[in-house]
């Protein structure tokens, strides 16, 4: 279905220039604390973990440092488990499902694995509630070579000397009704083209990598989570946000391809999470304890392949 309602910014059919890309800069408002409700809650972590500064988004580098935690006791014999998080900065569950499992969660598994955790790789784009960053790019579809996004370059660089030991990838993210009220009409609207809304699922799904879907992998997330919150089914056309689906609860991208996060590494268990915070039959602990969950039983199924 297509939205009707014109964009407010730039002319229909016309891709945006710099000054509507500035313009759009200008609208956007402050709407929570990266510091308070983040960073601090990843500097309570230090006595676990080293809380590393990767970079700084150029638009307040003192308010928008890019923060990472990493094992303390890094051993480059384990196997290191990578999980994102805010890649969309307004994708919450991604950022504080991410932080309870470093909280709550990843000390169980540490005798098994390294852990680096970026729960939000998009601060500017956590606290003003926005899929892009200050200069209109989305740092989703950035994660390639000479980024145009500086949250997914700086990710990038500063994944790259663990590449090699990193065997799990866990990408935390929302599919919210924004998605379809502001986030793809904006979209065709700075592209100068047409972007359909699509049915929005209620309910927690998976985009696993079309190049190396890992189908185990995924069933055993989405079982554990279906003991947390609800799937999302698939619509009438047997699809999930237009994509059809490969298995209850999953589709698949190519993450490379598309510069996802997903394909940021070569690790050999991938998925992206998408959690529906609007759905009525949630709240917010719900919702993190369900991106939480998708870290926990994903490690349960690494672990239960090496067994015997």
């Amino acid at each position: 279905m297509q939205s009707n309602t014109p964009y407010p910014i730039g002319t229909p059919g016309q891709k945006w220039q710099q000054s509507e890309k500035q313009l759009w800069l200008a609208n956007q408002q402050v709407k929570r604390s990266y510091q308070q409700e983040v960073v601090s809650k990843i500097h309570a972590l230090a006595n676990r973990f080293n809380t590393v500064n990767y970079g700084a988004l150029p638009i307040s580098p003192d308010t928008y440092p890019l923060i990472a935690l990493v094992s303390k006791h890094y051993d480059a014999q384990k196997p290191t488990v990578l999980v994102t998080g805010g890649v969309h900065g307004y994708e919450t569950s991604g950022v504080h499902g991410a932080l309870l499992f470093a909280s709550d969660y990843s000390e169980q598994y540490e005798q098994h694995f390294n852990f680096i955790i970026a729960p939000c790789i998009s601060p500017w784009g956590y606290e003003t509630i926005n899929r892009w960053n200050a200069n209109a790019i989305d740092p989703n579809r950035s994660f390639y070579a000479d980024s145009p996004a500086e949250e997914s370059a700086a990710l990038i660089d500063f994944i790259a000397k663990y590449q090699s030991d990193i065997i799990v990838h866990i990408d935390l993210h929302e599919t919210t009704d924004t998605d379809n009220s502001e986030f793809r009409p904006a979209l065709a609207a700075r592209d100068g083209s047409v972007h359909d809304n699509w049915n929005i699922p209620d309910g927690f799904y998976l985009v696993a990598d079309s190049e190396n879907p890992q189908a185990e992998f995924q069933t055993a997330i989405i079982n554990a989570v279906a003991q947390v919150t609800h799937i999302a089914p698939a619509d009438e056309e047997n699809r999930l946000i237009g994509v059809p689906i490969e298995q209850e609860g999953v589709i698949n991208y190519a993450a490379k391809q598309l510069g996802l996060c997903m394909g940021l590494t070569n690790a050999q268990y991938v998925t992206t999470t998408e959690v529906y915070p609007d759905s009525p039959k949630v709240d917010d602990a719900n919702c993190n304890l369900a991106q939480a969950t998708v870290v926990t039983s994903g490690l349960d199924y690494v672990l239960s392949q090496k067994q015997p």
